[in-house]
């Protein structure tokens, strides 16, 4: 397992990270404790979740059962100090949280940190994440009907309001670093401006979603961060499970994603399903297991802080975890480049 310095903060935190948005619905808590345990005995000392996990299927009902979790296993292990622990609070219109789908704001900023802290049970989040943004997102794809010069001017203000108060929540010692989800480059370079220009918490890394099949961050986003020195957290870097092969061929596993939240997100189409099947038949070819060799693409990455893998079982949790160990030879890479030229946006 490698380590990397998050942003310009002090954290170190594992190359992989042990996501967490199936317990509560698909994993019960003794499995959760198991996941747990596993990846930090594997080198693995980063958690992340968020105020609206589990989403296998995201409700109302259960939001929040999973930081619970979490808080259970703190208080059973008593391993708070052996983890950095990232969660995140929902941005506008999303209803699940009880706030009546508020923007994320000064007073929405306490109210969910404070919630989030008493299900975990500590004093302190290490990454506090802004889900995504009040403005909309291009993410979750929605980038075919995006339109930004639909968005209104002068949101900076609501920005630097949002900094301040997470400034604040720093001194108070109840988080130690700050990150973005879901976000542009026009909206992380502006909180980076704002931070700089009134001496407030810098931005130290961005989770949105990277895989094979999706590359996006490959371009503007990728050298801001090369400059500003943010990490991408990568979520999805599996494709919701296309990469590994289990939905080859139209199959869909009892218990797997796909039964449960239909397209996996719009990712499963006549597009995606052919190129995905490529890539495995990829890693099948060189002797890879297909899911360790879109793990260990994604990690190599140079912007990359850490991947994020979700596992509803042990054995994929193995194998995930597998990842670390490889390192993909040239030929490997020629193949990838390849395919990406002639399927560069399947998702």
């Amino acid at each position: 397992m490698r380590y990397t310095t998050l942003g310009r903060t002090e954290l170190r935190v594992s190359n992989f990270c042990l996501g967490t948005m199936t317990w509560g619905t698909q994993n019960s808590d003794a499995e959760a404790f198991q996941q747990i345990d596993y990846a930090l005995d594997q080198g693995v000392n980063f958690l992340d979740t968020a105020e609206m996990y589990p989403t296998t299927p995201l409700s109302a009902g259960t939001s929040g059962e999973t930081e619970r979790i979490i808080g259970r296993w703190l208080a059973k292990t008593g391993r708070r100090e052996e983890v950095v622990l990232a969660t995140k609070i929902v941005g506008a219109g999303n209803r699940t949280a009880g706030r009546d789908g508020a923007p994320i704001g000064p007073a929405t900023l306490r109210l969910a940190l404070d919630d989030s802290l008493r299900r975990l049970g500590t004093d302190r989040v290490d990454l506090y994440q802004l889900h995504w943004p009040n403005r909309g997102s291009y993410h979750f794809r929605r980038d075919w009907t995006f339109a930004p010069e639909e968005q209104p001017r002068g949101q900076a203000e609501e920005m630097l309001a949002i900094l301040e108060t997470l400034g604040e929540l720093t001194r108070e010692g109840k988080i130690r670093a700050v990150g973005l989800s879901n976000e542009s480059a026009w909206g992380t370079a502006t909180y980076l401006r704002l931070a700089e220009a009134h001496g407030l918490p810098r931005i130290a890394s961005i989770q949105n979603e990277y895989s094979l099949m999706c590359r996006s961050f490959d371009l503007d986003l990728a050298e801001l961060c090369h400059h500003e020195d943010v990490g991408l957290l990568a979520y999805s870097p599996l494709a919701a499970g296309l990469l590994t092969g289990k939905y080859a061929g139209g199959a869909r596993p009892a218990g797997s994603r796909a039964t449960i939240n239909g397209d996996l997100g719009g990712r499963i189409s006549v597009h995606s399903e052919p190129v995905a099947e490529a890539y495995v038949a990829i890693a099948r070819g060189h002797g890879l297991d297909p899911a360790q060799m879109a793990l260990a693409f994604a990690a190599a990455r140079p912007f990359m802080a850490s991947v994020i893998i979700g596992a509803t079982s042990m054995e994929q949790l193995r194998t995930d975890l597998g990842a670390a160990d490889v390192t993909l030879p040239a030929e490997v890479l020629r193949d990838i480049a390849a395919l990406r030229r002639r399927h560069p946006r399947p998702l």
